[in-house]
């Protein structure tokens, strides 16, 4: 993988949409060879998926929070990724080092599900223990963009 292949991701993480010309304009290539590259790029597995990044807010999730989760003793680790990976609200799930297990991203109506959530995390005998950090704003919020520098 070159700059090039990095500038390419980059404007993709931007716009998802934009057109192979405007892609090959930016890196001095062709539609064709644009084409090319994002093809080895998808096969290589360095595109993941092509997606819509929707705004949570106006979809109704404006409180966004970050949960350390130490795993209960008992609690099946396996059992905990396959709940956070299949719950709406879990955005993204970090297995973490240090007195963690999990870091979990999660979206949701309003304050007062943020306890519904954890209720939800104890009564599935997931949750030892937690800390909750409630995000005020968001100063960067994007998708990683392969790194490039300008």
């Amino acid at each position: 993988m070159d700059y090039i292949d990095r500038k390419i991701i980059g404007l993709l993480a931007e716009d998802a949409r934009r057109s192979l010309a405007d892609i090959g304009a930016a890196v001095s290539l062709s539609a064709s060879a644009v084409n090319e590259r994002i093809r080895r790029l998808v096969a290589a597995g360095a595109i993941k998926r092509f997606t819509v990044d929707a705004d949570a807010e106006v979809l109704g999730f404006p409180v966004l929070v970050y949960i350390f989760v130490a795993l209960a003793p008992d609690a099946q680790e396996s059992e905990f990724r396959h709940f956070a990976a299949a719950h709406p609200s879990v955005c993204e799930c970090h297995h973490v080092t240090g007195a963690w297990s999990y870091l979990l991203k999660v979206r949701l109506p309003a304050i007062g599900d943020i306890e519904e959530f954890l209720q939800l995390l104890k009564g599935r005998g997931f949750l030892g223990r937690s800390e909750t950090i409630i995000a005020l704003s968001s100063a960067v919020d994007r998708p990683f963009s392969g790194g490039v520098f300008s």
